[in-house]
């Protein structure tokens, strides 16, 4: 089986855990490697800060904390996107509203934010989707008009820019997850991004139990979200690599682009001229013109031994979002559409060029097939 996404980890990356083992960096209270880490990658996307703890879901979870967001107020965000983007607006006992999609990149619409807006909106979370990022610097203006604080979601965006600027360098905060999957890996873990000193300072405190002096009397309630000494160093030897990962998943994503250009019924996933897209994963979206559905494609895939995922289920039909006292009924027909549409290929970044024929043929193969089948009846 072709897999969707298989990490790779080589010889520099166990000899970093193995020195920071034996230096005895096994937990996140102390050591060189977090804070060498957190520097390193806040220097690579472009900000002054970086604070490391132990998910992408609660790096979003403690920089909506530091926000400090009242009970009931709202926070906009990307409707299509992992759930984790809501979750961490509904366990801060804030109310998450979503957004449509728009239909080129799949990122939020932001025609639709300002018809949106209530007295109560205080936050907006854009989600960089699939490695293309948001048009920043349009909704930065929009969130400046309406005072609204902006934290990036760049679970999947690592090193995609907007005008040549990094996803996750726009907002009050930006959001990064170092999941198996994600552009660089810790095996779990992620990181907060800012240029505020003082968010910085207190998205610290919040990580590690909100530990000040005396030592176990806690002023706040904080969490214990840290990353691991161990984990820092391999996410040290990742971020020095992230230029050539990067490099390779657009190679995968154009050699793609090559292969299916010509599919008739297959929307490919965009590059905007101002952006760079890092195609964390290659998305296409099946449309009725393709001859078969999105599943049967799926089907078709996995018996000539190619995985595939789906899009992600929109946050307006998440059944534990529109149970929440307060949750708005807001049609997202774009988002909606990309669920029941879109798959994402496999997408690891040391396929070879023939092996992304071999996946490209049999797409295309089942989509030919079909349309002799139809013929034939």
């Amino acid at each position: 089986m072709i897999e969707v996404f298989e990490p790779t980890i080589g010889e520099d990356e166990i000899q970093a855990v193995t020195e920071a083992l034996r230096r005895g960096e096994i937990s996140g209270s102390f050591g060189e490697s977090i804070p060498h880490f957190e520097q390193e990658f806040a220097d690579y996307v472009g900000c002054d800060y970086g604070v490391a703890v132990s998910s992408g879901s609660t790096a979003l979870h403690i920089a909506v904390t530091a926000a400090q967001l009242q009970p009931g107020d709202e926070v906009l965000v990307s409707a299509s996107t992992n759930i984790a983007t809501a979750l961490a607006v509904l366990h801060n006992g804030a109310v998450p509203v979503p957004i449509d999609s728009e239909k080129t990149t799949w990122n939020l619409n932001l025609d639709l934010i300002e018809g949106l807006l209530t007295e109560k909106t205080r936050a907006i979370i854009p989600v960089h989707l699939y490695g293309h990022p948001v048009d920043m610097d349009r909704l930065m203006e929009i969130a400046a008009r309406h005072d609204l604080i902006v934290i990036e979601d760049c679970a999947e965006s690592h090193g995609a820019t907007c005008r040549d600027r990094m996803t996750g360098s726009f907002g009050h905060m930006g959001c990064f997850s170092f999941y198996a999957n994600k552009v660089i890996t810790t095996g779990e873990g992620g990181m907060v991004t800012t240029n505020d000193k003082n968010l910085a300072e207190r998205l610290r405190l919040l990580r590690n139990l909100a530990f000040t002096k005396p030592r176990f009397r806690h002023e706040i309630a904080g969490y214990n979200f840290r990353m691991t000494g161990m984990q820092a160093a391999m996410g040290l030897v990742q971020t020095r690599k992230i230029e050539h990962i990067i490099a390779q998943k657009r190679r995968v994503a154009h050699t793609y682009n090559e292969l299916l250009h010509d599919a008739q019924g297959l929307q490919l996933p965009a590059e905007a001229e101002w952006a760079r897209n890092i195609y964390w994963m290659y998305g296409v979206v099946v449309q009725p013109e393709f001859g078969i559905t999105r599943d049967e494609l799926m089907q078709w895939l996995t018996k000539s031994g190619i995985d595939t995922r789906t899009f992600f289920c929109p946050m307006n039909q998440q059944p534990c979002l529109q149970s929440l006292k307060g949750f708005r009924d807001v049609p997202c027909p774009v988002a909606d559409g990309l669920w029941e549409n879109g798959l994402y290929l496999p997408s690891t970044y040391t396929l070879s060029k023939e092996t992304l024929e071999r996946i490209a043929e049999t797409v295309l193969l089942a989509a030919s097939e079909s349309k002799k089948a139809a013929a034939i009846s």
